[in-house]
């Protein structure tokens, strides 16, 4: 199962659109993962249709109408393995431990807020990730966003993909 991970879009307030390589990789996914912050109920109606699948929840700056639409919390199971989608984990420091105690019937949590990607495990098992933002790339280098593959339990092939932006040409992420 090919999963799509992202995040803070923003759209309009930080970009206009998404961009044409993440609408791409949407297209080839099975299943898009949005960790929220969409900003607008028009780009969640165009993820709805043109994803397979959508797991998705709102984010600090989404109003009343995506939070009428959208939990704050998702849990799904997706190849097998049991994943748990939420937009702020609060600061970094600690950031395992207590989202391990937070989701201790989860193998991955997707989250969002901060737009650092983070790929991390904790203690117990749970691996954390945030594909960062595709669209507002902040203190960060890129724009960016994730995929992954799910299957009979487990996640594989996880990686962080980089946006082009006028100062950076896209190039393949070293992880």
């Amino acid at each position: 199962m090919r999963l799509l991970l992202t995040t803070d879009t923003h759209v309009p307030k930080r970009a206009r659109e998404l961009p044409a390589a993440l609408l791409a990789a949407i297209d080839a996914a099975d299943v898009v993962v949005h960790a929220g912050d969409w900003v607008d109920e028009a780009t969640l109606d165009l993820l709805e249709a043109r994803s397979r699948r959508l797991v998705a929840v709102y984010g600090n700056n989404d109003g009343p109408g995506l939070r009428a639409r959208l939990p704050e919390v998702a849990r799904v199971r997706l190849g097998g393995v049991r994943f748990a989608v939420v937009h702020e984990t609060g600061a970094a420091q600690g950031r395992e431990e207590r989202c391990a105690r937070r989701f201790p019937d989860t193998d991955v949590l997707v989250f969002g807020h901060s737009h650092i990607p983070w790929d991390s495990m904790a203690a117990g098992g749970l691996r954390l990730l945030n594909p960062g933002s595709p669209t507002d790339r902040r203190r960060e280098p890129y724009r960016t966003y994730m995929t992954a593959e799910a299957d009979g339990g487990t996640l594989s092939a996880v990686r962080l993909h980089r946006l082009e932006t006028p100062e950076h040409p896209e190039r393949p992420a070293s992880r």
